[in-house]
């Protein structure tokens, strides 16, 4: 009986954490940076918290994209012999590209303004009016993270349901479905041996 548990695992924990934690940032850290005291010690907050996260994340990622490959490894028959997973491959790595573009993207500019030296801001990403007039360059890449703390759990969320949806695939009942001639692929879990899996009715078997 197959198991692909470490390559799952790492595919789940790294997507969770790389979801979860800049949402929690996005949520918390940036407005509680708000609450500091002034609009200096903000600035100085947030790009404290967000420094710190900053590994983590790149860790969460490496392995959530070790699990990926892992994962379409273990299922390269399913992608190629049943219907809906190849679609569904191809639109899980769109979102993992855009969602590596949105997260490199903002630490190129999360870099512009930590060197800036805790440039004064109403909360994480909130340049204050001081911060327009005197540093512009580093008032717009914090605009620009202002929306960008929500683009990547937006990508990130939108790849938790499109994983969820792959495991309904490997239903044995779907994997059935999917298939328009009988095929044999590996066994699902629980099973003992490979199962040759016929055809919907009414298609042929060939």
């Amino acid at each position: 009986m197959a198991r692909n548990t470490l390559s799952r695992t790492l595919h789940d924990l790294g997507l969770s954490a790389w979801f979860g934690g800049t949402l929690a940032n996005a949520v918390a850290l940036n407005a509680a940076a708000g609450e500091a005291g002034s609009d200096s010690a903000t600035g100085r907050v947030a790009n404290a918290g967000w420094d710190r996260w900053t590994p983590v994340n790149a860790a969460a990622i490496g392995a959530h994209l070790i699990g990926s490959v892992g994962q379409l490894r273990a299922n390269k028959k399913r992608v190629t012999a049943q219907q809906g997973v190849a679609g569904m491959s191809a639109l899980k790595t769109l979102l993992t590209a855009a969602a590596l573009g949105a997260t490199a993207y903002s630490r190129v500019l999360g870099q512009r303004v930590s060197a800036a030296e805790n440039p004064p801001s109403k909360r994480g990403t909130k340049p204050s009016r001081r911060a327009k007039a005197v540093q512009p360059d580093v008032a717009a890449a914090q605009e620009q993270l202002d929306i960008l703390q929500w683009v990547i759990p937006a990508l990130t969320g939108a790849l938790v349901a499109v994983s969820s949806y792959a495991g309904e695939q490997q239903r044995p009942s779907e994997v059935a479905q999917g298939l328009s001639t009988p095929q044999t692929l590996p066994a699902p879990e629980g099973l003992s041996t490979p199962q040759t899996l016929p055809a919907p009715e009414g298609l042929p078997t060939s």
